[in-house]
């Protein structure tokens, strides 16, 4: 279990029904650390972890850099720079606005050239609005909807490092790094290193701020790489809890509001569609889906332009076939995703061979 959810105050993300795109393009990834690094007094990784599990979240809010380079095909209108469209979160380089009140209370900016789209929840109230085209979705929570942002790209710290601390386990190695200064704190670096070479992920780092305990930088470097491929940290932080006016929305003249109601317990699936599931544990771990619709639409021309578009993307996928039968592949730096001719869609953070065993076996 992730240390987080003992702690609910480090679960702050704003819920959205948004979905992020599959593929995308990249930029470099930087990092955020000056080159001094700070004197700190010496704890262990044991420490470090108990660290996030005590840690007191009141309130924070600053600025955060999400740098992604996942080494994918490009797309025509994801990743572009300056784009405040969440779909582009899955490349490039994006800035974001955050503040938190709890886990009730929390607020997403994610910045753009000509405009931002803001993620707002105030207790079961969810606004996602987009000011360039001045359109606002309301959303009510039910009573035991989640307001998590399970499957989707993480935005900060907090929300990419619970992810990660999920995997911990007798597979991890997990040692201390060097420390750091990021955002003008002093951190502690956690790295967590997968032991089975299967997994694409060579090491991920967590700096830990050495006072408030939370995560300020979360990065993802690749197997056989020396640079991340993932990156999202803050630049700027205060721990001051914000003024509950951050929290309101009212939409502005003009706006075109649509209302739902995001029911109780997890939301119904499309007809042919199946729950995925989850085979194998930790680092390698494949997620297995049967989406018969993609299965068959490589080879669909339905006249609509979205179908035929999917069809033709599908069709330039490099193929792959063994004994588990015929598909085609994606490959990236930190994952694999195999899509079978029989509907089933396999996606982890390892090497083909591993997802080609695991196609073999859930036939």
């Amino acid at each position: 279990m992730s240390v987080f959810q003992t702690r609910p105050a480090l679960r702050w993300l704003v819920p959205t029904g948004a979905a992020l795109a599959v593929l995308g393009g990249g930029a470099a990834v930087g990092t955020f650390a000056s080159a001094a690094e700070p004197n700190l007094p010496e704890r262990s990784a044991a420490q470090l972890l108990v660290d996030l599990q005590t840690a007191r979240l009141d309130g924070l809010s600053g600025t955060v850099i999400k740098r992604a380079d996942l080494g994918l095909p490009s797309l025509a209108g994801l990743g572009a720079q300056g784009s405040a469209e969440l779909a582009t979160l899955v490349s490039g380089t994006h800035t974001l606005r955050v503040w938190h009140a709890g886990p009730d209370q929390a607020r997403v900016a994610l910045l753009g050239t000509l405009g931002e789209t803001d993620l707002i929840r105030n207790g079961k109230d969810v606004w996602i609005w987009d000011s360039q085209t001045n359109k606002a979705e309301h959303i009510t929570l039910g009573e035991s909807a989640e307001a998590g942002r399970s499957g989707q790209l993480p935005v900060t710290p907090q929300e990419a490092a619970e992810q990660a601390l999920a995997a911990v386990d007798p597979t991890t190695r997990v040692s201390v790094g060097r420390s750091a200064s990021i955002a003008g704190r002093d951190a502690y670096e956690l790295v967590l290193e997968p032991r089975d070479a299967t997994s694409l992920v060579g090491q991920v780092t967590i700096a830990i701020d050495a006072v408030e305990h939370v995560p300020l930088r979360f990065q993802v470097v690749p197997q056989g790489s020396s640079k991340p491929a993932f990156e999202v940290a803050f630049t700027q932080v205060d721990f001051t809890r914000p003024d509950p006016a951050q929290f309101v929305f009212n939409p502005p003249p003009g706006a075109v509001v649509t209302e739902g109601v995001r029911p109780q317990g997890r939301p119904a699936l499309p007809d042919g569609v199946e729950r995925p599931t989850v085979v194998g544990s930790g680092w390698t771990s494949v997620l297995v889906a049967k989406v018969p619709q993609l299965g068959a639409a490589e080879n669909a021309r339905t006249g609509d332009p979205r179908a035929d578009l999917l069809a033709g993307l599908l069709g330039g996928l490099p193929e792959a076939s063994g004994e588990w039968g015929h598909g085609r592949l994606v490959s990236g730096k930190l994952f694999t995703a195999l899509l079978t001719d029989d509907g089933r869609l396999l996606v982890g953070a390892v090497k083909p061979e591993r997802l080609y065993e695991v196609a073999q076996t859930t036939r």
